[in-house]
């Protein structure tokens, strides 16, 4: 645990995934003095209060962003300019704003015209995720050896972007420093691209009419299951990532139909050594991966299998 909180009081609004991993490493860590919260659903507020994560559940997010030096909004995207607007004349002189979207320039663009002076606005976006959600998905593990990105506006005060370098640090993330738009690109290919191509195979195997449901579901291999994982993630989440990032991913997805293209021919003239060679360039590149610890290289993604014999 921390010598010293690193903060007073740390307010998030909205409680999911990544707000739940938040409040419970900061609690684990000693990250800050109180810890205070707020969502938009009632049920989920109360199921809050009831797992005691947080030393507050409140009704508003401006009742929660009073007086916290430390306020990070969890929510998707798309909502993080209405609720900056709602919040701008509560937000305490001096206080830390930022939040955990996985788009930055629209964030930048749609939340600090209305952030008041002297609050110091510091974007970021936590590289981690399950395909759950909701107030009882997160764990306080979550962002050890994963990446934060922070994109702080030009002309952002740095004592206050390493204040939250150091809060993220703390969580146990490695911690970047970029421009929105250059993590928008990186990402749009890194996860908003697979993202999309994921959704896209899973919607056409169930549209496939002369597959059944049963068979798609008894018969998916390993390729098909760990798409539906991923398909599996938060519908409001990726509507907003699209429709946000809505550039640099039709970017990537021009680059990456351009290279399937290149496959497709491959295949159709029976170009079994350009086949080889992309796939042992792409193989290279899972091992790195993992090498830099971002995966694991245990058998099947170190799935619990039962053992043989004791099965039933």
């Amino acid at each position: 645990m921390s010598a010293a909180p690193h903060f007073k009081k740390l307010a998030l609004i909205g409680f999911g995934l990544i707000g739940g991993s938040i409040a419970r490493g900061a609690r684990l860590e000693g990250l800050a003095e109180t810890i205070v919260t707020t969502a938009r659903s009632a049920k989920t507020r109360a199921r809050v209060a009831e797992l005691g994560i947080v030393d507050a559940v409140v009704e508003t997010n401006a009742e929660a962003v009073r007086d916290a030096d430390l306020v990070i909004l969890c929510i998707p995207v798309g909502a993080c300019g209405p609720v900056a607007q709602e919040i701008a004349t509560d937000l305490k002189a001096g206080a830390i704003i930022s939040d955990v979207g996985s788009v930055k320039g629209a964030v930048v663009k749609d939340m600090a015209p209305h952030l008041p002076a002297g609050v110091h606005f510091v974007p970021a976006h936590p590289v981690a995720g399950t395909e759950h959600s909701g107030p009882d998905s997160g764990f306080a593990e979550l962002f050890i050896n994963r990446w934060c990105i922070l994109t702080p506006p030009e002309g952002t005060d740095p004592a206050a972007v390493e204040r939250l370098r150091g809060f993220w640090s703390a969580l146990g993330a490695r911690v970047e420093t970029m421009t929105p738009d250059h993590h928008d690109l990186v990402l749009a290919i890194t996860s908003h691209l697979p993202h999309l191509i994921a959704y896209t195979i899973v919607g056409t195997a169930d549209e496939l009419a002369q597959v059944t449901e049963s068979e798609v579901i008894k018969f998916s291999a390993g390729g098909f299951r760990d798409f539906t994982r991923i398909a599996a993630s938060d519908p409001t989440m990726w509507r907003d990532v699209f429709l946000a990032n809505k550039e640099a991913v039709l970017e990537m997805l021009g680059t990456f139909n351009e290279d399937l293209a290149k496959l497709t021919r491959a295949i159709r003239r029976g170009d079994g050594e350009a086949l080889f060679e992309h796939f042992t360039r792409t193989r290279a590149i899972r091992r790195g991966i993992v090498e830099i610890g971002q995966d694991s290289a245990a058998p099947d993604f170190g799935r619990p299998h039962p053992q043989l014999g004791k099965q039933g």
